[in-house]
């Protein structure tokens, strides 16, 4: 069965929500599923090997699954309205799989969490898609068609899904944003279905 790669960056737990709502909305998909896999934190003293497998929650990305996916759904929480540093210390490492063409012609889109409403969330999203797009991705968003998008007073936006944690970093979605990170899985899915040969 095609799968559809889930892969994040969460330290507060926002993103890995956002991550399973999609996953969901991926299942959704007649014919299609989930592979959640997760960034493992990177740090100034780079001699410190990551442990071979998280303490808790999906495992950590292997290369093959990038290759092996139908479509990617990427999420990081926002640093300075920019990706966080283990999410971009990942892609830049992705110069075989660039040159390979790995990800051409797979949908994918993104996602994210802030602390505040203006923390940066769209500029986040956007720079995300930036790599995709030199990796040959087919871009997919969020349409007005979700009537979520239109009601949301949380996270949502037609870039990517995200989520407003606030200053005591709740991972608690709202219903508008559990429901748009869904409609983003359902559509990458089916985007993929429609792309198999």
């Amino acid at each position: 069965m095609p799968e559809i790669l889930v892969l994040y960056y969460s330290r507060g737990g926002s993103v890995a929500r956002l991550a399973r709502q999609i996953a969901r909305g991926v299942g959704e998909v007649s014919g299609m599923q989930a592979r959640l896999r997760s960034l493992p934190p990177v740090a100034p003293i780079t001699q410190t090997a990551a442990p071979p497998e998280p303490e808790g929650g999906a495992p950590y990305v292997d290369k093959h699954d990038l290759a092996e996916c139908a479509g990617l759904l990427l999420g990081s929480p926002t640093r300075f309205g920019n990706m966080a540093a283990p999410v971009k210390y990942f892609v830049d490492t992705l110069g075989a799989e660039w040159a390979s063409g790995a990800l051409v012609g797979k949908p994918a889109a993104v996602f994210t969490s802030t602390a505040t409403m203006h923390g940066g969330q769209e500029s986040t999203l956007l720079t995300m898609l930036v790599p995709l797009l030199h990796h040959g991705c087919v871009i997919a968003g969020i349409p007005f068609t979700e009537s979520a998008l239109n009601t949301t007073r949380s996270g949502g936006t037609p870039y990517g899904a995200s989520h407003v944690a606030g200053v005591a970093d709740t991972p608690e979605l709202s219903e508008d944003e559990a429901q748009l990170a869904r409609a983003l899985g359902r559509r990458v899915a089916a985007l993929a279905k429609r792309l198999q040969p």
